[in-house]
């Protein structure tokens, strides 16, 4: 197959299962819709199965119509923000030096518990230290994770321990190649090692965790009309105090084995002071 056509053909399966949630920018444009895209957290399925019948509530209460847009991999969603060509996001990657000239603003964000920068290894692992990580194979989820990849492998390079790195593509990718016993440990979201953990029934152990951080921000992009802002934002935020947002929560969250009552709350921002001052003494390669 054709380079060109295989990219096609996998342009259409993705369509297929994000009920078309990859539509070409004009299209998109010209009936009004805006495109959103959540990182890639989980696996493709499980990340469309979460997002879509909230952006779906959204799109509905607020007559502002949104769509699912997410890569293969976390890495590709992240490459579409960059490219601009989507206009909500619920990301931390936008917080470095280089990408704050490009005007993205927080709406909100998920309240969840306080989430932390990890590297665990399955329960049964030897492994107890991570000097004893040394020369092994640790998995990340992607090069644009910040919490699971940059924060974690910054620990390891400034204690000066050597590992190879692999990247999973997204966090449950890199579970899986911890489980596989292709990886000897993996760079974790915490609040996505407990989901995985529960959904796949694999206790594991935490050799390092960092200071606590707030969940990803819901951000806009500078070029979205603030009345279209201000309706989406008036959804999201109020889907808690109506049943039927409740419900869509609720449920949502249980998939991916959150608390039952996450809802989305108001932000400017300011509580991700965290992210950029990591970005002030990280290893150059991170920044």
């Amino acid at each position: 197959m054709k380079q060109s056509d295989r990219r096609n053909f996998l342009q259409t399966v993705l369509c297929a299962l994000l009920g078309s949630a990859t539509l070409p920018s004009a299209w998109a444009q010209n009936i009004g819709t805006y495109r959103f895209s959540p990182v890639n957290q989980y696996g493709i399925e499980l990340t469309a199965s979460y997002w879509n019948p909230i952006i779906d509530y959204v799109s509905a209460k607020s007559g502002v119509k949104l769509q699912l847009k997410i890569g293969r991999t976390s890495a590709d969603t992240t490459a579409y923000v960059l490219a601009n060509e989507v206009e909500f996001v619920f990301s931390n990657h936008l917080f470095s030096p280089d990408r704050d000239h490009l005007g993205w603003k927080v709406i909100g964000r998920r309240q969840t518990p306080p989430i932390f920068s990890q590297i665990v290894v399955l329960a049964d692992s030897p492994l107890q230290r991570l000097e004893q990580l040394t020369d092994l194979s640790v998995g990340f989820p992607g090069p644009e994770a910040l919490v699971a990849y940059k924060f974690a492998y910054a620990q390891l390079l400034n204690r000066k321990i050597p590992v190879q790195v692999v990247f999973g593509g997204n966090m449950d990718g890199a579970f899986a190649q911890l489980a596989s016993g292709k990886v000897k440990a993996v760079g974790a979201n915490s609040q996505l090692t407990d989901g995985w953990s529960k959904r796949e029934n694999k206790p594991v152990r935490v050799l390092w965790q960092s200071e606590p951080l707030h969940d990803l921000a819901l951000m806009v992009s500078k070029k979205v009309p603030e009345n279209d802002v201000q309706a989406v934002s008036k959804a999201l935020l109020e889907m808690a105090s109506d049943p039927q947002g409740q419900r869509i929560l609720a449920k949502s969250s249980e998939l991916v084995k959150l608390p039952a009552a996450t809802a989305f709350v108001a932000s400017n921002g300011s509580e991700y002071s965290a992210y950029r001052n990591f970005y002030k003494n990280a290893p150059t390669a991170l920044r």
